[in-house]
């Protein structure tokens, strides 16, 4: 936990003093409850979700919080979700980034950060399908988009420029402000707004703004271990919907 005298809470404090903000009103804005009071006495952790929020309004660098940078702004650009940052191997060959589960919970906050990066795998694919444009490795957590993508398989996407050239119903890696989430995309009437499906139907569709997402990687293939335990997609969703309908009469049962 921050002291009033740690650099992360005096970095705090100079944000909200320099927009002219009152305790009260900063706590608003980041969903903060009642007042930052506690935050700049260092008897409140300055959170994930206040960092983050902090980059998504005033485009502030997590790591200048935190006294780890001298660069205090992020160029942040509404609609631009390319990659912010591109590695390239000896040969000046731009190579592709893996970004396993654990890896994920930081890609947020250090999606601008060169040498963040560089403790990260990468590799190059010498195939015809991963030339002429950027791609990332992401490793699938959580089982919101089985039966296609399983916990611990890697997806490889492709780097979109600008949310204007994503198209509907494919699967992207969504790196928001807070996480790194893999869903299916759907655009909406606002385009202000997307939608975001899970492939399990037992977890809802999200509805996010745009302006949230930093970068978005179109899926254009997977690598899997799960050679030995092979599914035929259509039996997998029939089960699970008879195992559904299964709960529902034991419920409907029990009362």
């Amino acid at each position: 936990m921050g002291t009033p005298g740690s650099i992360d809470i005096k970095h705090f404090k100079e944000i909200r003093e320099e927009n002219n903000f009152t305790q009260s009103e900063f706590a608003d804005l980041l969903g903060v409850k009642n007042s930052t009071a506690d935050i700049e006495r260092g008897r409140t952790k300055l959170s994930g979700k206040v960092v983050a929020e902090l980059l998504r309004q005033f485009g502030i660098n997590p790591l200048w919080i935190f006294g780890d940078s001298g660069q205090k702004y992020l160029k942040l650009s509404k609609g631009d979700v390319s990659p912010k940052v591109v590695t390239i191997d000896t040969a000046d060959n731009e190579n592709m980034v893996l970004v396993n589960q654990k890896a994920a919970a930081g890609y947020p906050h250090n999606v601008q950060d060169v040498e963040w990066y560089n403790q990260l795998p990468a590799f190059d694919i010498p195939l015809p399908e991963f030339r002429n444009a950027t791609y990332r490795g992401f490793q699938i957590e959580g089982d919101s988009m089985l039966p296609n993508y399983r916990p611990g398989e890697w997806v490889m996407g492709k780097a979109v420029a600008s949310i204007d050239e994503a198209s509907n119903n494919k699967v992207y890696v969504v790196v928001m402000y807070d996480s790194v989430l893999v869903k299916k995309l759907q655009k909406l009437p606002d385009p202000s707004k997307v939608l975001l499906i899970s492939l399990n139907e037992e977890y809802l569709p999200l509805e996010i703004n745009v302006h949230e997402i930093q970068e978005l990687w179109q899926v254009n293939s997977k690598l899997t271990f799960n050679l030995d335990n092979p599914t035929n997609n259509g039996l997998f969703q029939e089960l699970q919907h008879s195992m559904n309908e299964l709960k529902r009469e034991l419920k409907s049962f029990k009362k």
